[in-house]
């Protein structure tokens, strides 16, 4: 209990930025709703929406917990983000059914995680080529590195909806509806003939047991399209933050963003 005081207590002195009121009230704010939507879900007994709510505040203390075991200072700007990332995509998202009744959440969302990611990955590359003396690379290896981190972490995230869609049927890759679709798995003779087939109105699904559920205005595609997509704005995000790394590298200038999204190593570190 001592050292999850510890890390609430770093986690509120973080929120406390001389420059910035408005984003310590942003931090408490988001603190505030989190324990609000807990309350309406043990009033509405929706137990699994309260488990999220306590996961959230939880992760709410990565920043600080990451800080003092790895002594890294991450920007004010960085640390605001990524909270009201865990908000938007576990409050919002989950327990508010932002992603099925807003259009466009998961991907904003996953845009978002992309340009989080390069910066993280850029930054910890960043970390480790300043402080080695043997080791000079270049900012195009640099970019190239927080490239392929934001995708990495993009692909296992994809790989783990795919596995809980699979094992447990939670549907983590959204479906989406489609009109016209070309299988091999159509063709009566099995020679790989593609058939296709267009303006798809409705689909009937049959069980073994006789029930059957009608998908109106077209076929039903299984994730297949939600991952596609994920991955593409994926790889936006993590181009956008990319370029603004290499460009403030290239040109040896300070770059406002890229300073936002900059983690540092602690210079000193306060014994508490």
């Amino acid at each position: 209990m001592k050292k999850v005081g510890k890390y609430v207590k770093k986690l509120w002195d973080s929120y406390k930025y001389n420059d910035s009121k408005a984003l310590s009230i942003c931090f408490l704010i988001l603190h505030f709703l989190v324990l609000l939507t807990a309350i309406r879900c043990l009033f509405t007994q929706n137990y699994e929406s309260f488990a999220i709510c306590i996961l959230v505040l939880v992760l709410f203390l990565a920043p600080a917990f990451l800080e003092d075991k790895l002594r890294i200072q991450i920007p004010p700007l960085f640390v605001g983000i990524i909270l009201f990332f865990i908000f938007a995509a576990e409050i919002l998202g989950e327990v508010n059914h932002y992603y099925t009744r807003i259009p466009g959440w998961d991907t904003i969302l996953h845009t978002m995680n992309g340009f989080l990611c390069a910066a993280i990955g850029f930054s910890l590359v960043y970390l480790l080529n300043r402080g080695s003396k043997n080791v000079n690379l270049s900012p195009f290896y640099l970019t190239l590195v927080a490239f392929c981190f934001s995708m990495t972490i993009g692909v296992v995230w994809e790989f783990f909806e795919f596995a809980m869609d699979q094992f447990f049927l939670v549907d983590m890759q959204k479906d989406f509806t489609v009109t016209a679709i070309g299988s091999v798995s159509l063709d009566p003779e099995q020679a790989q003939n593609v058939i296709r087939i267009k303006d798809i109105v409705q689909t009937v699904i049959t069980t073994a047991a006789g029930e059957t559920t009608t998908i109106e205005s077209g076929y039903l595609d299984i994730g297949i399209i939600d991952t596609m997509k994920d991955l593409l704005v994926n790889l936006v995000g993590a181009i956008v933050f990319s370029v603004i790394g290499y460009i403030t590298l290239k040109s040896s200038k300070t770059n406002k963003v890229a300073e936002s999204f900059m983690i540092k190593p602690k210079e000193s570190e306060d014994e508490t």
